[in-house]
Order: structure tokens, then C-alpha cells, then sequence
């Protein structure tokens, strides 16, 4: 007997102009079906219900861009909180990058937006046309009523899924209470028109008809993804010591006896792989980790009698027979990383204060002497109550000797608003041997909470 493994010659010559060839995905079940079933009812159920939650009579989660505010929670973050968005995004790449040297492309594969809404149409064409077999044999049926119906039910349902999904992402930038009353009157606005037309046509196009195609061809993270593989990151993998050499043969026959492996060639593998790739052809970037072709395997084994695990998460390493390293240079990096941007995320965070104060010179006079002696300078002050409740602040200048605010006003300012006047600081001529005195101003909270927010800014004088 040859001990030799078969190699299979999988280099592809890819005609830019061919037509793409359908794949019909043939749905499973197994333990990590359930296990992906169960994570996309987590993630739909937050993004169809984190919009209708309320918070003092305000959406909790909204990204109100003509106010340029964004409210999460109990946050409301402004443009000048910009640079948390940043880090926020920086934050996101790191863990990605972290959980990709771990597990390889798991998040394609379980929490993807693409993957779980192409599962949920998938789903849906199952109910109107039938399983894998039965569609195949529909979409080569001529034209008739029967066909026409199916498919009918199959596109109104699709589109029906797409609108509440754009409508739902729509609730995210708009209040989603008003827009449903809008869309049941049937008196929406062009801007919500149009974004809930496009972002259905989006969602119906991406998990109806491009499908693997954008993970294949147009997202990004399935060609950089190689560079953070190694021989120790999870993978799904076939075992081709224990597989081959393939073939068909009755239940119960040692395949040993035959000079075979466990493989029956059943092909049950590829049929339920979204993307459509033969995992036996070694591991391969179309692959999103799903683990569909697992629980297929699994189940074909135990129907066999064999030892499941003929397809399983694995590393190169372990296929090699060498122990796997857990802990490696590029994850520890990536995981220290990580934690030293959080940290400091949630230390700027913390120390945000959401209260902001702006302060411009008067440019028509640079100072004026008073009847009474005194230097007058003038300011324009705008502050913003970045919270979510009205606030009283009281302000207060410091720098100068004897510096004193004429007629201090009183400062009320709304949850969310801004205030814009004009003041005049006054300071004995005594107090400045120079002719320009830097000066701080303060704006505190009423009664003092400790929210406090200082600016500093110039005092002129005569040049003697």
C-alpha cells in the first residue's frame, strides 16, 4: 500500500468574465449551528431593541447628527469628544487583531453582520423553496405558476427582513418611535426615504445575492487576515493523516481493512460551506470559521461509527504533531496593547467633564480705561452644558490682583445647551506692570459637584 498523502493541485485560474456559479448551502444541524443560532438571537435581539429602550424620556442609544450629539446611555458625547471615538475605533482593531492570532476569523464566522444576516436568508429560502436538492432541481424547473410563487414569496420576505433591518439602523440617527409612526402614515422625510431605501436594497443585495461574495472578494479583513496567522492560531481544519485516503464504503467496514481513511468523500462539507470551498483542500482565506463543515463531519462520523473530529477547530501545529503554544510573542503584544489603550480610554473617560468653555477676545478694543481709573477688557464667553440635565454655574476670574467681573451674570444653561454673552473684567491699574497679564476664568456648578472647567486667556494693559 502506498503510504503516501494524495495531493490535490487547488490552484485556481480565475476567469475575471465567468459567470458566477450559484452555491445552494445546504443548512445543518450540530452543535455549533446551535451554537451560532443561539449568539445571533443575542445580536438581534440588541440591535432590533437597544433603539426602543428609553431614558428620561430620550432614547437611550441615539446619534443625533443635526445636534452633532451622540447619546449612549447615560453619556452624551459631543464632536469634541471626537477623540474617544478614535480611540474607541483603535480599541476594536486590537481586539479583533487579538481574538484573529487566537481563533483565526471566528468573528466572520459567528458575529459578522454579513454572515448572520446571509444565514438568516438562507433560513428563509429553505421555508420557501424547499432544502438544497429541492432548489437545485426548482431553479432548473422552466417557468411555471408553482416556481413563480415560491420565488415570489422568497423576495417579498427577503425585502421584508432588508426594510425592517434599514429602518431599524435608521431608528439610530433618528428617534425610532417617530419614524415608525412616519413610515405607518406613510409621511417620511427624503432623507429617511432614501436611507431606508438604499440601506433595504443594501441589506437584500448583500445576504440575498452577493453572499460569500463579499467576504471573498470585498471585505477587507479576509486579505490582510493571513498576516495574523500562525502555526498555533485556531483554525478549522481537516486531518488528512486520518482522512485519506478517501472513498465510499459501507456502514460499519473498518476502513483500515480497505487501505482507506475515514473520509467517506461524502462531499457533505462542502455542500453546507457558505463560501462553497472544499475544507480538504487545506486551509484557505475564503474559509470564515462558521464550523458548518464540523458539524456536518461530526455527524457523518457518528453515523459511521468512526471517532468524530475528521474536521475540528485545530492548529497547523497540532496537524504536525507538535504541541501548540498558547502564549506567543505577536499575542502578547497585541494583548498588552490592548489593555494599555482601554486603561487609558476609561481613565479619559472618567475624568471627562461635560462641561465646556470657550472664550474670545473683544477685537474692537484691546483694553479701555474706566471713569474710575480701572483697566476694562471684554470677552465673549460661550459655555456648553454637555449633560443630560439644566445646570446653574456660577463664574469666577483669577490671575490678577483686585480682578473682578462687572455685573456677573446668572448662568442657567439647559441639559444640552449653550449660552453666549459678553462680560467686562476689571482691574485697578496698580495691578499690572506689564502690559499683558495672562488670567484664568472659571465656570463651576451650582451647588459644587466638582464639575469644574478653567481657560485661560490675556488681560492687556497700557504700555507704560
Amino acid at each position: 500500500m502506498n503510504d503516501k498523502i494524495q495531493v490535490k493541485d487547488v490552484t485556481k485560474s480565475y476567469d475575471l468574465y465567468k459567470a458566477h456559479q450559484k452555491i445552494y448551502i445546504r443548512r445543518i444541524k450540530g452543535y455549533f449551528n446551535s451554537l451560532r443560532f443561539s449568539g445571533n438571537i443575542v445580536l438581534f435581539a440588541l440591535f432590533f431593541g437597544i433603539p426602543w429602550i428609553t431614558q428620561a424620556n430620550r432614547q437611550s442609544v441615539l446619534f443625533d447628527l443635526p445636534a452633532r450629539k451622540f447619546h449612549i446611555f447615560n453619556i452624551t458625547f459631543w464632536p469634541q469628544d471626537f477623540i474617544l471615538l478614535s480611540w474607541f475605533m483603535i480599541i476594536a482593531a486590537f481586539a479583533l487583531f487579538f481574538v484573529t492570532v487566537i481563533a483565526g476569523r471566528i468573528w466572520c464566522g459567528y458575529t459578522c453582520p454579513q454572515s448572520a444576516w446571509t444565514w438568516i436568508f438562507v433560513w428563509i429560502e429553505e421555508k420557501t423553496e424547499g432544502k438544497r436538492n429541492s432548489r437545485i432541481k426548482l431553479d432548473a424547473e422552466s417557468a411555471s405558476v408553482l416556481k413563480g410563487l415560491r420565488k415570489t414569496a422568497k423576495h417579498v420576505l427577503w425585502l421584508l427582513v432588508g426594510f425592517l433591518t434599514a429602518a431599524t439602523f435608521v431608528g439610530y440617527f433618528y428617534p425610532i418611535r417617530e419614524l415608525f409612526v412616519d413610515i405607518a402614515r406613510l409621511d417620511l422625510s427624503g432623507w429617511s426615504l432614501f436611507f431606508i431605501g438604499f440601506f433595504t436594497l443594501a441589506t437584500y443585495g448583500n445576504a440575498g445575492w452577493l453572499r460569500e461574495q463579499v467576504c471573498i472578494y470585498m471585505c477587507p479583513y479576509a486579505r490582510f487576515q493571513s498576516v495574523m496567522f500562525d502555526k498555533d492560531t485556531l483554525i478549522v481544519s481537516y486531518d488528512p493523516a486520518r482522512g485519506e485516503h478517501r472513498g465510499r464504503r459501507r456502514r460499519g467496514v473498518d476502513p483500515s481493512t480497505i487501505g482507506l481513511g475515514d473520509c467517506i468523500d461524502c462531499d457533505l462539507c462542502v455542500q453546507v460551506c457558505p463560501t462553497g470551498i472544499d475544507i480538504r483542500d487545506g486551509l484557505q482565506y475564503e474559509c470564515i470559521s462558521c464550523a458548518a463543515c464540523v458539524d456536518a463531519c461530526d455527524s457523518v462520523m457518528d453515523k459511521m461509527g468512526y471517532e468524530p473530529g475528521l474536521i475540528s477547530y485545530t492548529t497547523e501545529s497540532n496537524l504536525l504533531g507538535v504541541k501548540t503554544k498558547f502564549f506567543r510573542p505577536r499575542l502578547i503584544g497585541y494583548g498588552i496593547t490592548m489593555i494599555v489603550i482601554i486603561a487609558m480610554f476609561a481613565v479619559t473617560l472618567n475624568q471627562r467633564i461635560p462641561l465646556e468653555l470657550d472664550i474670545i477676545r473683544d477685537r474692537d478694543v484691546l483694553h479701555r480705561i474706566t471713569a474710575e481709573g480701572n483697566i476694562e477688557n471684554r470677552y465673549n464667553l460661550k459655555i456648553m452644558n454637555m449633560s443630560h440635565d439644566d445646570k446653574e454655574f456660577i463664574l469666577s476670574a483669577s490671575g490678577l490682583d483686585n480682578l473682578t467681573i462687572v455685573d456677573a451674570p446668572q448662568i442657567l444653561i439647559p441639559a444640552g445647551g449653550t449660552l453666549d454673552f459678553r462680560i467686562q473684567l476689571e482691574a485697578p491699574t496698580t495691578a499690572m506692570n506689564v502690559p499683558r497679564k495672562t488670567i484664568y476664568l472659571s465656570v463651576t456648578e451650582q451647588p459644587d459637584t466638582g464639575i469644574r472647567v478653567t481657560e485661560e486667556t490675556r488681560f492687556f494693559g497700557p504700555i507704560y
